[in-house]
């Protein structure tokens, strides 16, 4: 299997090994999950402690500790104790990046879907 990588308008195409292909899925896998990414739509701003993203994402306590806790054990979330709260802050600055590439492809997308029903109408 390869991956491509864009150089310019470019791109070079470089062999991924198994190994490499478990761990991009799993990091796909996490990011599968709709709370997950409220979560870190709520962390995009700055750290927050649980209680702050339990309200922000709308979940149980218990819910969004333990997706709180899997994306910190696979390095996508940076986690601080202060006294009895705990605080979270996005660890991996290539999340803003890769979620500014997805949602701009999807804008992008919906824009053409309206122009192609505007003319159908």
């Amino acid at each position: 299997m390869a991956t491509s990588c864009k150089t310019g308008s470019r791109v070079a195409v470089r062999p991924l090994s198994e190994e490499a292909l478990e761990m991009i899925a799993r990091r796909f896998a996490l990011l599968g999950e709709p709370m997950r990414l409220r979560l870190l739509h709520a962390l995009f701003d700055g750290e927050k402690s649980v209680t702050a993203l339990v309200e922000a994402s709308g979940g149980t306590q218990a819910n969004v500790s333990r997706h709180l806790q899997a994306m910190a054990e696979a390095g996508l979330l940076g986690r601080r104790k202060q006294g009895l709260q705990v605080f979270y802050s996005i660890a991996d600055p290539t999340l803003f990046q890769l979620c500014e590439l997805v949602c701009g492809s999807l804008e992008e997308k919906l824009a053409r879907d309206a122009k192609a029903f505007a003319r159908a109408g």
